[in-house]
């Protein structure tokens, strides 16, 4: 019965998803290409878009499923709660559904417009350009309570167990957090593994690289409450944007920035996984993909279930 609870949980509404679901249901307009050009004029200024969007789609995902719960403003939403106070482009999402609702009111949901948004900045920064259905519908539900999110100090274990209940298999987590090749965290969020390590005060994680563990302490995180604001770069600066497989070199070199990371390198249930994606850039662009449109179709409410918002940060 849990089995079935969980598969459930994954694959329904999958069905009723199509390829081209708004074609000739909005006027004259094409709804994948007005998602498209919107994000191609906001990437053109604001690289770190796919970073925002990518980490968008995953903090809705993972939590409830796609269903656009993520957006909802006000007292003890999801967006409240503190995994999710850093998430990015709400702005953008509610540009498009604005332009949208001109264009067709009460047509396109605010969860396929995540979807679509996060696909066209994959495409724009490098990555694979890949289909994905649409017709899902946005749920009337949003609660700080249900986000739980895996944490950055996760083990392999942690981390592919916490995957698993939302379907994916330990190689699919792999490369899932290979969207780690963008973006960037803070050096609050890594500072234990610089100064106090298993607990131990002035220890470092024998897993960094000590070369690296001692450019963060010196320049970018040093041992300073003022510091904990600092960005750090999740790939090395210069590929920060680029959706590549750097992210897998990096942790070969044990320059992972995150426990989470490193770990899946250190553990030897998932260090194959990271050398061939580390060595075959193409795969890891294929396989991307496939698990974006996996974790996309993650819990959907599809037909009349849910409702189709006309602005995303409140029920209608």
């Amino acid at each position: 019965m849990v089995t079935l609870a969980v598969l459930a949980l994954v694959t329904g509404g999958r069905a009723q998803l199509q390829y081209g679901f708004y074609k000739g249901k909005c006027n004259a307009s094409d709804v994948e290409a007005v998602v498209q050009n919107i994000v191609k004029a906001r990437f053109a200024t604001e690289a770190p878009l796919v970073a925002y969007l990518l980490r968008l789609q995953f903090h809705e995902c993972a939590v409830n499923g796609c269903d656009g719960g993520l957006l909802i403003d006000g007292p003890g939403t999801e967006k409240t709660a503190p995994p999710n106070l850093s998430v990015k482009a709400y702005d953008l999402i509610a540009a498009i559904k604005a332009q949208l609702e001109k264009k067709c009111p009460g047509v396109v949901s605010c969860s396929d417009i995540e979807i679509l948004a996060t696909r066209d900045a994959v495409a724009l920064a490098g990555g694979p350009a890949y289909p994905v259905r649409t017709g899902r519908r946005d749920r009337r539900r949003s609660s700080a309570s249900d986000v739980k999110l895996p944490g950055a100090d996760y083990t392999a274990a942690q981390t592919t167990t916490y995957f698993s209940r939302l379907g994916l298999t330990p190689y699919e987590t792999v490369v899932l957090l290979g969207a780690h090749t963008v973006g960037a965290t803070h050096c609050s969020v890594i500072k234990s593994r610089l100064y106090s390590y298993g607990g131990k005060p002035g220890a470092t994680d024998p897993s960094m690289d000590p070369a690296l563990a001692s450019v963060y302490k010196k320049y970018v995180c040093p041992n300073v409450t003022s510091s904990d604001g600092n960005a750090v770069f999740l790939d090395d600066q210069w590929t920060a944007v680029k959706v590549d497989n750097h992210y897998y070199r990096n942790l070969q070199l044990h320059r992972g920035v995150l426990s989470c990371d490193q770990n899946l390198y250190t553990d030897g249930s998932t260090r194959s996984f990271v050398d061939q994606l580390a060595n075959d850039g193409s795969t890891f662009l294929t396989q991307f993909a496939k698990v974006l449109v996996k974790l996309s179709e993650v819990n959907v409410l599809t037909g009349t279930q849910g409702e189709i918002r006309k602005v995303c940060n409140k029920f209608n």
